[in-house]
């Protein structure tokens, strides 16, 4: 069976055309032939997933309503399930057992979904190109030569190369839109506090967000729908309803103001890039919409604002891995302060380090207001520019990434040119709106390039709609690599 539509299979599995096992059979099949080349999952326990897809096929004959009954979901591997191993691809979390669900997780599972394995990432979702990771480099089913992009690059690649239908990754600064360009995926970010971040293991906690992915813009609104909405486990979910994301993706997109960011079009942006994105421009026109210029002047302080808050905040969040509780610790330490020093240096890998040392600098006494406080306000300016801009457009279209997927090695030595490939996607995470990676087109090369769809805040609905009627017109079916 193929696993490139939640909606076939969730009724396929409903209607007793296939079974939820036989579904989990044919991606385990599938991880067995094509992850020991890809190295998108670093957890997978087949006899746990038969068990859960046997359940399922028992919840389908009792209680009938399950939005994804059978549904093969990926899950990146800083969010939490119950007994089952999740190490944020660190050292200092390798052998951690959580013992609950996050509330996406849960809710997906309330829902028929079967979590099929735990995916590859940046260590701790730190970095752009799942380099990071302590345990194996996620490759790109369209060149294996190639990053999958990060921190979400696992679940990009379990989704991309049919090894799972739908996937959860999350979102900091990227980390979800930027692999589904990489890899000809749909990723999105949602506005910050539509899903609970209730089991996601923080990184930049008013910057995190848990974001899916999907084959198509309707299996993006299924999972959406399930997952979304007010927890009461996460304080900063926000109580605003949501709405019934499927039926409004059937509401026409002509008549649209679609604005063109000018700062997302500078210098630094690769000219087959280019290409590519203009043509999406043009296809939103045939589409109905109206094209609209629109300025966001603080766009060029937002890379240097994002790495003063986020490190700052990881600073903050890493510090309760003290080896005492949970996570690695050093063996024959002396005293205290030694089991400290030895457990996270050994624990924590060479981009962690670095960014807690960023960030404790700059809540540090004497400099927390000339760089974290003046960093938020600079980000509260970046956050205006957005207001401004969607006074006169519903939504903006730019590039996800100023390049397509570049070689491993490229960038892991060159800290400042990997942070430059966030250079499109932090705006929205500092302002707190959604936004959409969608595919676009391929570059020369055969590369998979993303066109970036952002809106108003909790305006979710407004993405999946223009994703939908661009994905019908203009679909973008290149096959990655068969491995």
């Amino acid at each position: 069976m193929e696993l490139d539509s939640a909606w076939t299979i969730r009724d396929a599995v409903t209607a007793g055309r296939a079974s939820a096992v036989e579904v989990a059979q044919a991606a385990l099949a599938r991880i067995e032939a094509a992850d020991p080349t890809l190295r998108a999952f670093v957890t997978v326990e087949p006899e746990q997933v038969l068990a859960r897809a046997a359940e399922v096929d028992r919840l389908v004959r009792t209680s009938g309503d399950l939005p994804l009954a059978g549904v093969p979901v990926a899950v990146k591997d800083n969010i939490c399930t119950r007994h089952l191993r999740t190490t944020c691809c660190s050292k200092i979390l390798e052998n951690f057992m959580p013992p609950y669900n996050a509330t996406a997780v849960e809710r997906m599972e309330r829902a028929g979904a079967v979590v099929i394995g735990k995916t590859n990432c940046d260590e701790f979702a730190m970095g752009s190109s799942t380099e990071n990771s302590a345990f194996q480099t996620t490759r790109n089913p369209y060149d294996l030569e190639r990053v999958a992009g990060g921190s979400s690059g696992g679940s990009a690649v379990a989704v991309a190369a049919g090894m799972a239908a739908l996937a959860l990754g999350s979102e900091t600064g990227g980390s979800v839109r930027q692999p589904a360009s990489f890899c000809n995926a749909l990723g999105l970010k949602p506005t910050y506090g539509r899903i609970s971040r209730y089991g996601l293991v923080a990184f930049a906690s008013s910057l995190d967000c848990i974001g899916p992915f999907a084959h198509n813009p309707r299996d993006l609104a299924l999972l959406l729908s399930v997952i979304a909405g007010r927890d009461e486990h996460d304080s900063t979910s926000a109580p605003v309803p949501v709405p019934d994301y499927v039926s409004e993706m059937s509401k026409p997109v002509a008549g649209m103001r679609i604005g063109i960011p000018q700062e997302y079009f500078g210098s630094g942006l690769d000219p087959a890039v280019r290409t590519i994105i203009e043509q999406g421009q043009r296809n939103a026109e045939a589409l109905g919409c109206a094209l609209i210029e629109v300025s966001m002047p603080h766009t060029e302080y937002a890379i240097a604002d994002y790495y003063i808050i986020a490190p700052a905040e990881a600073s903050s969040n890493l510090a309760r891995y003290d080896a005492v509780r949970y996570g690695y610790r050093a063996p024959n330490q002396q005293d205290l302060s030694e089991m400290y020093t030895r457990s996270r240096s050994a624990g924590f890998g060479a981009e962690v380090k670095r960014r807690i040392m960023i960030g404790t600098y700059a809540l540090s006494s004497g400099y927390y207001e000339a760089y974290y406080g003046r960093a938020m306000r600079v980000r509260t300016l970046i956050k205006r520019d957005f207001e401004r801009a969607f006074e006169k457009a519903d939504a903006l279209l730019a590039p996800v990434s100023p390049t397509p997927a570049f070689w491993i090695g490229e960038k892991i030595h060159d800290p400042l040119e990997m942070y430059l490939s966030d250079i499109y996607t932090v705006t929205a995470n500092l302002a707190g709106v959604p936004s959409l990676s969608l595919p676009c087109g391929f570059t020369p090369a055969g590369l998979p390039v993303g066109l970036q769809i952002l809106t108003s805040q909790f305006a979710e609905s407004a993405i999946l709609r223009f994703a939908e009627a661009y994905a019908q017109a203009f679909p973008v079916t290149a096959a990655p690599l068969r491995v």
